[in-house]
């Protein structure tokens, strides 16, 4: 009996021990990265459990204690997870902790509540977030100018913003789509908007809400910006004490002295660009290098720059993926002069031939903010109307990884810098 007895607790241990953790490798092994991501945000907001971040082990490998539902999970999922015993999970945290190899331990406590930027009205083109986070069930709200105003910010961790126009020149699409309904939709909600609130112009009605959102990053809060979201953004703050709207735009003319009076001391990102003051040039400022870059398509990639998962975790985690090369994709603001970045500002990701960033990041206050050029990282040159991109088709996409390392990045404990 004692024999047994002894056998039964052995066996035990033994099951226990070999199916102590689960890693999900996010390597060339995995089936579906981004959907990796989802997974690593249901079990922080569904079973209440830290999920580790290994930065630079397998591409950037998340772990977590075995449970039997976690692994149905992901198998449902489609996402490609190991089982492995406590022994083997030690002694991956031994590798990583080695001080001579470029990988940290990072600990994800709790699930980030997120808030997408967005209007209610339904826009002719599609938003790669909003289509990652659903494609990787991943939860947001959507707010808009409204909410902003009223600091409904406050409820939320992370934010949004994508191919929208600070400026209030409506994406200075009028050249182009000015007699289209959707625009004619677009100008009319926003009019209601600013007047219902007290705008003159619409102008002034994004002012205050971009200025608004600086607030939120200055009070803690993590902002992520795609497309014309990015440089539209930095003009209008610098814009915020004269006019660079024309008379189709705001019922006036601009300043003709608006480029003398930009306080490049209000932008998060940018400083001494010059404005497109042609109403009809799809184009805000020469930030954006759409029009004047020479890249072919097959040649359009950018690099993502190395740095030290121990030293400067932060900028790790941004820029975790299973390639350092990925490919380059067109939007209304495609990337950004190096030129005009101010010196302040981190490059994470860069064409440094083309003398162009794709990827910035930096702080503001006691938040951050992260900038990325282009539209839909699985779609060149996307187009008003084209249909929405098939994420099941570019599961392991690289360009909607860096995406998806910023909606988990506010998850992540704050961590004392080694000294």
């Amino acid at each position: 009996m004692k024999k047994t007895l002894l056998i039964f607790i052995f066996l035990i241990s033994t099951l226990s021990s070999w199916a102590s953790y689960l890693l999900i490798p996010m390597d060339l092994v995995q089936k579906n990265h981004l959907k990796a991501y989802g997974i690593a945000f249901w079990v922080l907001k569904n079973a209440n459990l830290e999920v580790d971040w290994l930065l630079n082990y397998r591409g950037g490998s998340f772990a977590m204690k075995y449970a039997k539902e976690f692994e149905t999970e992901f198998s449902i999922r489609g996402v490609s997870y190991e089982v492995i015993a406590d022994v083997q999970y030690t002694a991956i945290l031994n590798e990583i902790d080695n001080p001579e190899v470029n990988m940290e331990l990072v600990k994800l406590e709790k699930a980030p509540k997120i808030a997408v930027y967005s209007p209610k009205a339904m826009q002719p083109w599609d938003d790669a977030v909003t289509m990652v986070l659903t494609y990787a069930e991943i939860p947001y709200d959507v707010v808009y100018d409204d909410e902003v105003l009223d600091e409904k910010l406050v409820k939320y961790d992370w934010l949004h913003l994508h191919h929208e126009d600070f400026t209030g020149q409506y994406g200075k699409f009028y050249g182009s789509y000015g007699q289209a309904q959707w625009y004619k939709n677009q100008m009319a909600e926003l009019e209601e908007i600013a007047s219902r609130r007290g705008f003159s112009k619409v102008s002034k009605l994004k002012l205050a809400v971009a200025q608004k959102m600086k607030n939120f990053i200055g009070g803690g809060g993590f902002m992520f910006a795609m497309c014309s979201a990015t440089d539209s953004y930095d003009v209008a703050l610098a814009a915020a004490n004269t006019d660079i709207c024309d008379v189709m735009y705001d019922y006036d003319a601009q300043d003709p002295q608006a480029q003398s009076k930009l306080d490049f001391s209000q932008c998060l990102a940018f400083e001494k660009f010059h404005l497109r003051s042609n109403p009809l040039e799809y184009e805000y400022s020469d930030i954006d290098v759409s029009t004047t870059r020479q890249v072919q398509k097959d040649l359009d990639y950018f690099n993502l720059f190395d740095f030290s998962a121990k030293w400067d975790q932060i900028p790790a985690m941004l820029t975790q993926c299973h390639t350092k090369t990925v490919k380059g994709f067109m939007g209304q603001t495609t990337a950004f002069n190096n030129n005009f970045v101010k010196k302040s500002v981190l490059i994470m990701g860069q064409n440094k031939s083309a003398n162009e960033s794709r990827y910035i990041h930096g702080e503001f206050g006691k938040g951050m903010w992260t900038f990325y050029g282009g539209h839909d990282p699985e779609d060149y040159q996307h187009f008003v109307g084209d249909p929405k991109t098939d994420l099941n088709l570019h599961p392991n996409s690289p360009g909607y990884r860096l995406i998806l390392n910023n909606v988990l990045f506010p998850a992540a404990r704050k961590k004392k810098q080694k000294t």
